[in-house]
C-alpha cells in the first residue's frame, strides 16, 4: 500500500512563513508605490546596483535551496549523505553572506547609506531583514546536519529537518522577489 501523503514540516512553521510572505508582500507594495512617485530617482539608483553580485546571488540561493531539498530526501530514506548536502547548502548561504557584504561595503565606500535616498533606504532595510533571514536560515542548516547525522532516523528528526527545509526554500524565494524588485526591474520599464 502506497504511503499517505502529507504536507510537509509541521502547522507552525507554515503560519511562520504565511507571516513572513505577507510582511514581504507588503514591503514589495510599498517599494512599488515610491518607485511609481519618484521613477527617475529610483532608476538612476536603480543603474548602480551590482548586477553580477546580485545574479551570483540569486544562483547561490537557488543552488542551495537544491542542496538542502536534495538533503531532505535522503534523511526520509535514513542515508546519512543528508548531512553533507545541508553542509554544502551552508556554505552557499556563507557565500551568500559574504557577497552581500561586498556588495554592502561598495555602496558605503561611494558615500551610499540607507540615508542617500528612498530607493536605498528600502534597499538596505530590505536586503538587511532578508539577510538576517539567511542567518537564522544558516543556524537552521546547521542544526539539520547535526538532526540528520543521529541514527536511526526518526520521524520526529525528519520533522526538524523538513520544517528547516521549510524556512531556508522562503529564504530562496524571498530572495528571488528582491533580486527582480531591486536588480531587474527598471522604473522607465
Amino acid at each position: 500500500m502506497a504511503e499517505a501523503r502529507r504536507i510537509p514540516g509541521e502547522p507552525g512553521i507554515w503560519v511562520l512563513i504565511g507571516g513572513d510572505m505577507l510582511a514581504f508582500s507588503l514591503f514589495f507594495m510599498v517599494f512599488a508605490y515610491y518607485r511609481g512617485q519618484q521613477p527617475a530617482l529610483f532608476a538612476q539608483s536603480h543603474a548602480t546596483l551590482n548586477g553580477a553580485i546580485g545574479l551570483a546571488n540569486t544562483i547561490i540561493l537557488l543552488t542551495s535551496s537544491l542542496f538542502v531539498a536534495l538533503g531532505v530526501r535522503r534523511v526520509r530514506a535514513g542515508r546519512p549523505s543528508g548531512v553533507a548536502l545541508f553542509r554544502a547548502a551552508l556554505m552557499c548561504g556563507a557565500l551568500f553572506i559574504a557577497l552581500k557584504a561586498i556588495e554592502y561595503a561598495e555602496k558605503i565606500a561611494h558615500g551610499i547609506t540607507p540615508l542617500t535616498n528612498d530607493f536605498y533606504m528600502y534597499y538596505f532595510a530590505f536586503t538587511g531583514i532578508h539577510l538576517t533571514h539567511v542567518l537564522i536560515g544558516s543556524a537552521g542548516l546547521v542544526y539539520m546536519a547535526a538532526v540528520a547525522a543521529q541514527r536511526p532516523p526518526s520521524a520526529a528528526r525528519t520533522m526538524i529537518v523538513e520544517c528547516g527545509a521549510l524556512f531556508w526554500h522562503l529564504v530562496d524565494l524571498l530572495w528571488i522577489m528582491l533580486f527582480a524588485l531591486f536588480y531587474l526591474v527598471d522604473s522607465h520599464g
